[in-house]
């Protein structure tokens, strides 16, 4: 009933809109979301102030560093400053943005739905459940199937009583080791992308062998990978020969912390790449062939990175990255298709 109703179109929080309408499309962020439970209290005690001082300048420098032990940093709860952010985007020329906060982090309807009547932008929200840490108390007791029903009715009929739509499946949050009860979620939202003719996004977790073993239970699980994105490649795949055999799959790779340029990354071991190593690696995908797979995005989800807290906001991409990549002999082709055309083709329904 939703392919019929919602096929080759995108479902906004304010109800379907045709492709075309969606314009340049930030596909991976976070307007309003509550990451608190991921907060990393210091073990020194000379910091622990700094853990729960508000976001300034005077702590700006700390922040950055060690940015999930600030619980402020954590947490993008006022809407107008989420207006007043994407805004910025808006006047760079930007059309849509995806907010993939899921169930357990503040995923917030009509909060949604206010910032994008007061923008003007499309904003599309995700279904589904993050990593496990995060799980109702009773996920061990759900079935697949109920799962499967829940993502479908936020799809189709509407998250609780809002009555608004989510427009697509995700972001999936799995962690490394793969838990069992992530395992039977992401397997619920290969069965629910089925129903509902819907994009499927997956968080991996931090291990090089997990966005594969992810790909593999997708396929057991009747997905179909030319409609699923990985997402937080650079983060979690350095070699590029390993990003190459996950194109080949058919996954559509998902290069989603554009502005994260820190050395001292401290969610994982690996040496996160700036932006200038991000675009070579996008640069071998297209010469491979893989550019109908390829998406970018700023994952944008603490306040450090907003341009109020002296971050590099939404609009980054379009302000900083784009004349890069200009610069760096991407075809006008080639970048329409990374901030338009992909997102479009995947954000509407099948």
């Amino acid at each position: 009933m939703t392919a019929n109703r919602l096929s080759g179109k995108a479902q906004t929080v304010l109800g379907p809109v045709s492709p075309e309408s969606l314009g340049i499309t930030l596909v991976h962020e976070h307007l309003l979301v509550d990451l608190g439970s991921g907060f990393s209290l210091p073990e020194a005690a000379s910091e622990r102030a700094l853990a729960y001082e508000p976001v300034g300048l005077e702590n700006l420098w700390w922040v950055r560093r060690y940015f999930t032990s600030n619980l402020d940093n954590l947490r993008l709860l006022d809407e107008t400053t989420a207006i007043a952010e994407a805004g910025r985007f808006k006047r760079a020329g930007g059309q849509t943005i995806v907010d993939v906060t899921s169930i357990g982090i503040g995923r917030d309807p009509c909060g949604l739905a206010r910032i994008s009547r007061a923008t003007g932008l499309h904003v599309l929200m995700g279904s589904g459940y993050y990593t496990g840490n995060i799980h109702p108390p009773d996920m061990d007791r759900k079935t697949e199937d109920e799962i499967t029903r829940e993502i479908v009715r936020d799809v189709t009929v509407g998250v609780g009583e809002t009555r608004i739509c989510a427009g697509l499946i995700g972001e999936i949050g799995c962690s490394w080791p793969w838990q069992e009860n992530e395992r039977k979620v992401v397997r619920a939202a290969a069965h629910a992308q089925q129903e509902t003719g819907a994009m499927l996004m997956i968080h991996p977790g931090r291990d090089v062998t997990a966005p594969l073993a992810i790909v593999r239970e997708l396929e057991r699980a009747g997905a179909v990978l030319s409609r699923t994105i990985m997402c937080h490649i650079e983060r979690t795949i350095t070699d590029i020969a390993g990003v190459l055999e996950l194109a080949a799959t058919g996954v559509c790779l998902e290069y989603d912390l554009f502005g994260q340029e820190s050395s001292f990354y401290p969610l994982s071991s690996i040496d996160m790449p700036n932006d200038a190593q991000r675009l070579a690696q996008l640069e071998v995908l297209i010469t491979k062939g893989y550019l109908k797979q390829i998406l970018i995005a700023h994952d944008i989800c603490t306040k450090h990175r907003l341009t109020r807290y002296g971050g590099h906001g939404y609009d980054h991409l379009l302000r900083n990255v784009v004349p890069c990549m200009r610069g760096k002999g991407f075809t006008e082709e080639h970048i329409r298709s990374i901030l338009m055309d992909n997102p479009q083709r995947l954000l509407c329904f099948v």
